[in-house]
This record gives structure tokens, sequence and C-alpha cells, in this order.
């Protein structure tokens, strides 16, 4: 699957095949990393984080290094010339010069798909606000696939912010491409998915959708449980944010009557969203969730340079 010089932006950027030859790249990876450590030596990345992160920088640098290249960018915008008003275009036009693949973060929506319009080398989208966040996505899919052996016939319950929450966007519109999924929609009435995605899946007659605002009650239909945080830097008011951030908390109770090879997942970083006691749940991956999203990242980064060995 040739992929090289593409942009990642959206999910719906690739075809599910595209998308499934970065999940099997990336589990090949994970399996035979020695085989890999040194197919971007010479190759630099670079990372424009406009927005806080640790797990998903840190997890592209190390992706990066673990393939023998070089990282370089900045993690506070407000150290940059983007603090004197440097555009995004310009700020792009001058990086792609230094990097062979740009990671970009962005609190605004919209802002990686303005840069890819203007960089030379691929741009991948590390995050845009509450919109999309397609790298997190791999991280999820290839977590799914390495436990459940395909992506097919599930149900995927997602609890928490759904209006917000980017990362379960990103992965309700990729999982439509797959076959037999029923979405298990969690959420305060506050916090639904937005209208336009409802739309978008009204158009998938084979998808079903439950909403509802109980987890117990669905605990025992429920494959995948996508937990998510209430994200207190979205909101606008703050008495809305302490209303609803303690809406669920998953802890071992919550899991009588579930199955047995339930996923647990969660993006991370968690606030309390779910209890610490789940952590030795063997049903919890969301620590895996993170490891495995370092082999998704390296091996999309590996197919858009076009350094597959």
């Amino acid at each position: 699957m040739n992929l090289q010089g593409r942009h990642f932006i959206d999910p719906n950027d690739f075809t599910l095949e595209e998308i499934q030859s970065i999940l099997d790249l990336g589990l090949e990876i994970y399996k035979n990393p020695l085989e890999y450590d040194d197919i971007c030596k010479g190759k630099i990345m670079g990372t424009l984080f406009y927005e806080p992160s640790t797990r998903t920088r840190l997890s592209f640098e190390s992706a990066m290094l673990r393939m023998g290249g070089k990282v370089l960018g900045f993690s506070d915008a407000n150290t940059t010339s983007v603090a004197k008003g440097e555009s995004i275009a310009d700020t792009i036009r001058v990086l792609d010069s230094y990097a062979d693949i740009l990671i970009m973060r962005h609190p605004r929506e919209g802002a990686p798909k303005l840069a890819s319009q203007y960089s030379s080398v691929p741009v991948i989208n590390a995050g845009d606000g509450g919109h999309q966040h397609p790298s997190q996505t791999l991280t999820d899919l290839i977590t799914i696939q390495y436990y459940k052996g395909a992506i097919s016939n599930l149900n995927v319950a997602f609890c928490g912010d759904l209006l917000f929450g980017r990362t379960v966007h990103s992965l309700i519109r990729t999982l439509t491409k797959y076959p037999k999924i029923t979405f298990t929609l969690i959420s305060p009435k506050e916090l639904k998915i937005p209208h336009h995605l409802r739309l978008d899946l009204m158009q998938f007659p084979d998808i079903k959708i439950i909403e509802t605002d109980s987890l117990e009650e669905h605990i025992s239909e429920i494959d995948i449980l996508y937990m998510t945080r209430i994200q207190k830097e979205r909101f606008f008011n703050e008495e809305e944010y302490v209303k609803l951030k303690d809406s669920y908390i998953l802890n071992r109770d919550k899991l009588v009557g579930a199955k047995e090879d339930l996923l647990v997942l969660h993006p991370l970083p968690r606030v309390n969203e779910i209890s610490y006691d789940m952590d030795d749940e063997p049903r919890s991956k969301y620590f895996q969730q993170a490891k495995l999203g370092v082999y998704a990242r390296m091996a999309l980064m590996a197919l858009l340079l076009g350094v597959t060995k």
C-alpha cells in the first residue's frame, strides 16, 4: 500500500484498506521491533504543539527515535514566533524546510488541514480542538485488533464526554468503515454526540445506534467500553463543568454482569472517571493501549515517508 507523501488529517482521508495496512504494519513492528530500528535514519520529525500534550507528543517522539530518526520542534507556541503574530502558513513554509514530516496539534479546529495546504512534506493531525484526533484512532484500532483479532461484529460503547471528545469523534467515524458495528453512546444529555455526527451516522443503515445515560443498563451487551474524561478545558461555564464532571466513574462494581473478554479503553489522561482499583483488572487495557499507540504511529510515519523495509 503506497501512502508516501500523503497527509493524515482526518481518518476518512484513508480507505479501510489503507488504514488496515497501517494497523498490520504496526503489529508487525510490535512483534519484530529490531527489524525496523533504523528505517528512518536520516529523517527528521518536526513537532508543532500549540496545545499541551504529554502522551501524543512523546508517543510520536518515541516512535521516530525507535526508527532511528531525529526530532525537533516546540511544545509551547508562546516560545516561538507565533507569539509575535506569525501565521500558521508562514510557520509551515519554514518548518517543512527543516523536517521530513510534521506533527501538529492545535486548539483551533481545521488548523492541521490548513497547514497541509502549505506543506511540501506530510502533515499528521495530532488533535485539533474538539474535532479530530486521527492518530489516537489508530492507537484505538490497533489495540482492538490486537486483543480481539478483528474489528467487526462489535458493540462499542463510548461513555462520558461525547460532545467535545475528539478521540470519540475520530474513532466513531472510522468504525463506520467496519462491518456489523453497534454504537452504545452513554452520556448526560448535555454531552451527547454533536448533531452533525449523528446525521452522518444515520447515513449507514447497517449501523445500530443506542443512546442512553445509563452504563449499568447496557454493560452486559458491550464488547468494548471506551471511557472519556469530562474535558474542563472545553467548557465556557465552570458551573456547568462542575455539574457534569462526575457523571460516570467506572469501578469494579460497575462491571458486574460484563463480558469476560470486555476491553476497557481510555485515550488518557484520566481524572477520576476510572477508579484506580480498575488498573489491575484484567479487562482494563488503557495502559497497553498507550504502548501500542507508539507502534501505530511508527507504522503511520514509515508509510507516509515511504521508508518501510
